[in-house]
């Protein structure tokens, strides 16, 4: 799925866990979505464009992000964390319009008003995961 990138791979999630995520997801998930995490639950690698690096959360983490509305964060309805930069943006598809979900990066401090497209949606976002440079 990443073949010649840099990707510091986690475990595949187990089938069950994609079906968990798929359940309590507010939308349909990206297939590309769920591919990446059946091939990675997790892991970390470089992006070309900001924030420049992704955190993938786990499917786990994923569903407490869902369960408890972003972590008990209100500011952050009508996205869904998917990961962050390891540092202090998260990742998140935006809900706030239609699908395709686009991709964007949220400054944890400063809240929804921060979100920043990043990729049109997950399939060009896969694209860039693993990637110095474009």
């Amino acid at each position: 799925m990443l073949e010649g990138r840099l990707w510091h791979a986690a475990p595949p999630a187990p089938p069950d866990a994609l079906v968990d995520v798929r359940r309590v997801a507010p939308v349909t998930l990206p297939d590309s979505y769920l591919r990446l995490l059946s091939f990675s639950n997790g892991g970390e690698g470089p992006l070309p464009v900001n924030p420049y690096n992704l955190c993938l959360d786990s499917c786990a983490q994923v569903i407490e992000a869902v369960r408890t509305e972003n972590y008990g964060q209100p500011e952050f309805d009508g996205f869904l964390i998917f990961g962050g930069n390891g540092a202090d943006e998260y990742l998140a598809f935006d809900l706030r319009g239609q699908a395709p979900w686009p991709v964007v990066t949220i400054d944890m401090i400063a809240g929804r008003g921060s979100a920043e497209q990043v990729a049109k949606d997950f399939d060009s976002f896969l694209g860039l995961i693993g990637c110095h440079e474009r």
